[in-house]
C-alpha cells in the first residue's frame, strides 16, 4: 500500500478514533451516551466534551480536503517523495491538532491547523 493511500485511510480513522472522547463526555453527563438523541446531548457539553466534539467535527471538515489533495497528486503523477511528505505531515499535524484541542492549547492549536490546511492544499497544487 502506498503511504499516502495509508495516510488516507488513517484520517478517515481519525474521524471514528475523534468520536471516542466525545462518546466518554456524553455517557458521562447523563450518565448513559443518549443515543436516540444524540445531537441534543451534545449540545449540552461543556469544558472539554464540548472541544472533543469540535475537534471531531474538525477533523470531519479536514477530510474532504485532504482527500481531493492526496487524490488529485496520485492521478497528475505528482513526485512520489513529494505526495508522500505531505501526507506524512497532514496525518501528524491532525494528530497533534486533537490532542491540542482536547488540552486547550488554542494557539499552537491554530498553528498546528494551518500546517494541515497548507498540506492538504499543496497537494492539491502538486496536481497542476
Amino acid at each position: 500500500m502506498s503511504i499516502p493511500i495509508a495516510c488516507l485511510i488513517i484520517a478517515a480513522l481519525l474521524i471514528l478514533i475523534s468520536k471516542a472522547p466525545v462518546a466518554v463526555a456524553m455517557a458521562r453527563l447523563d450518565g448513559r451516551y443518549d443515543n436516540r438523541n444524540p445531537r441534543a446531548q451534545q449540545a449540552r457539553l461543556q469544558g472539554f466534551g464540548a472541544r472533543a466534539l469540535a475537534a471531531h467535527h474538525n477533523c470531519i471538515e479536514a477530510f474532504p480536503l485532504f482527500a481531493a489533495g492526496v487524490l488529485a497528486a496520485l492521478w497528475a503523477g505528482a513526485s512520489e517523495q513529494w505526495v508522500n511528505a505531505l501526507s506524512i505531515i497532514f496525518i501528524v499535524a491532525r494528530v497533534c491538532y486533537l490532542l491540542l484541542y482536547w488540552y486547550d492549547w488554542d494557539k499552537v492549536r491554530s498553528l498546528v491547523w494551518g500546517v494541515g490546511l497548507t498540506a492538504s492544499l499543496w497537494l492539491m497544487a502538486l496536481a497542476l
